[in-house]
């Protein structure tokens, strides 16, 4: 019996099937790679165009894994100058496994002299995170990167 499926769609089959198992390793390994040795880790950045400066200030001194947290984020512009004023969106994730936050931090108050609390961040598991702010604002849009090892 001969089968009715042509050669030519069992080979793309095949090749399908070989780029999910290579993106697959490809995955896994990156699992067990350590992060890249010189990334800065401190609380106070310096925005990506430079037009904003940025402190995280969790709740405590330690940010800690599997519970919603409060954090305050500070801004003012380049100058010095208090940014109270703006849009933030949040984001981040773990880049060596490819996933985002479990939850959806946002600002949910402006308290003024610069500072914004954030509501809602979370982090499920131990290991090197990214935060990511996006600041709109009368000095321009911008982001900041915070890299964190919990």
């Amino acid at each position: 019996m001969r089968s009715t499926i042509s050669r030519s769609a069992r080979t793309r089959a095949w090749l399908v099937a070989a780029a999910v198992v290579a993106s697959s390793l490809f995955s896994a390994c990156m699992l067990f790679a350590k992060p890249p040795a010189d990334l800065d880790y401190s609380r106070t950045r310096t925005s990506e165009s430079g037009r904003y400066r940025a402190t995280i200030k969790p709740e405590g001194d330690s940010i800690p894994t599997g519970k919603l947290q409060r954090w305050t984020l500070h801004l003012e512009t380049a100058n010095g100058t208090a940014v109270d004023a703006c849009e933030v969106t949040v984001d981040g994730g773990m880049p060596q496994h490819g996933h985002g936050l479990p939850t959806k931090p946002r600002v949910t108050r402006h308290l003024g002299n610069g500072d914004h609390l954030v509501e809602g961040m979370k982090f499920n598991m131990g290991g090197w995170w990214v935060v990511k702010f996006r600041v709109a604002s009368s000095a321009g849009a911008d982001s900041v990167v915070f890299n964190l090892s919990l």
